[in-house]
C-alpha cells in the first residue's frame, strides 16, 4: 500500500472513531457481556438511542402493536410531505387574489407527484390521530399511566392535544369552502370560551372574521410553532420511556 494511501486510511478511521467513539472494548474485540454492551450503548448517541436491555413483553407485537412507533412514523411522514408542499404553497388570500387555493389546485393538476404527495400528507394526518389516540387507549388498558410513569401519561395527553391542533390548524389552508366553514364552526365554539372567550377568537382570526390574517396565522401555527412545542416534547416523552424503565409490563 503507498504511503500516501496508508495516510489516507488512517485518517478515515481517526474520522469514523470522532463520529461512533468505539472505545476499547472494539480495539481488544468485542464480548458479548451487559459491561461491554452498556459501554457500547454509552460511548456513542446512535447506539444510546436503543437501550441496552429490553423486556421480554415489549418485544411482542400484541402487546404494543407499535403502536407509539407507527404515531412516531407518521409525524416523520408529515414533516417529509409537507416541507415538499411548502415549495410550492403560498399563504395569501384576500382582496380576489385567492393564490393559496390556485397553488392547491395547480399541486394537484401541474406539479409532478403534488397530488400523491399532497393525499400522503392528508391521509397520513388521519392515521397520526387514529393511531395516537389507540395508544393512549392501549397505555390506559394496560394501565401504563399508574407510578412511576404518570408525567409521561401527562405528556403523552399533551402530545395527543398537540396532534388534533395540528389536525385542525392543516385544514384552514386549502382555502376552500370545506375549510372555511369548518374554521368558521371551530372558531365559534372558540368564542365560547369561558372569561377569555372573544380574546382568544380574536386572536385565532387574526380580527373579527376569517381573513387573510387568519390564513397567515393559522399557517405560521402549523408548520412553525405547533411542530416545534411537538418535537420538544417528544424528546421528553422517549426520554422518560428510558428512565422509566422502558415500556410498562403487563398488570
Amino acid at each position: 500500500m503507498a504511503k500516501k494511501d496508508l495516510k489516507t486510511t488512517v485518517q478515515d478511521n481517526v474520522i469514523w472513531k470522532s463520529i461512533f467513539r468505539p472505545g476499547s472494548i472494539y480495539r481488544k474485540g468485542y464480548r458479548d457481556t451487559s459491561r461491554d454492551r452498556a459501554l457500547a450503548s454509552m460511548n456513542n448517541v446512535l447506539y444510546h438511542l436503543h437501550p441496552v436491555k429490553v423486556k421480554r413483553h415489549g418485544l411482542k407485537l400484541t402487546y404494543t402493536y407499535c403502536l407509539g412507533g407507527l404515531s412516531f412514523f407518521m409525524f416523520i411522514l408529515l414533516t417529509v410531505t409537507g416541507i415538499f408542499l411548502m415549495f410550492f404553497y403560498t399563504p395569501a388570500a384576500g382582496a380576489g387574489t385567492e393564490v393559496a387555493y390556485l397553488n392547491m389546485r395547480e399541486l394537484s393538476a401541474s406539479v409532478t407527484f403534488g397530488q400523491l404527495v399532497r393525499n400522503l400528507h392528508r391521509w397520513g394526518a388521519h392515521a397520526m390521530v387514529f393511531t395516537v389516540f389507540l395508544h393512549m387507549a392501549r397505555v390506559f388498558y394496560h394501565g401504563a399511566y399508574k407510578p412511576p410513569r404518570e408525567f409521561n401519561w401527562v405528556v403523552g395527553v399533551i402530545l395527543l392535544i398537540l396532534t388534533l391542533l395540528l389536525s385542525f390548524t392543516g385544514y384552514l389552508l386549502p382555502w376552500d369552502q370545506l375549510a372555511l366553514w369548518a374554521v368558521t364552526v371551530g372558531t365559534e365554539m372558540m368564542g365560547f370560551t369561558p372569561v377569555f372567550g372573544e380574546q382568544v377568537q380574536f386572536v385565532l382570526l387574526g380580527g373579527v372574521e376569517i381573513g387573510p390574517n387568519t390564513l397567515l396565522r393559522w399557517y405560521v401555527l402549523h408548520v412553525l410553532f405547533i411542530p416545534f412545542v411537538t418535537v420538544v416534547f417528544l424528546a421528553v416523552h422517549f426520554w422518560r420511556i428510558r428512565k422509566d424503565g422502558g415500556i410498562s409490563g403487563p398488570l
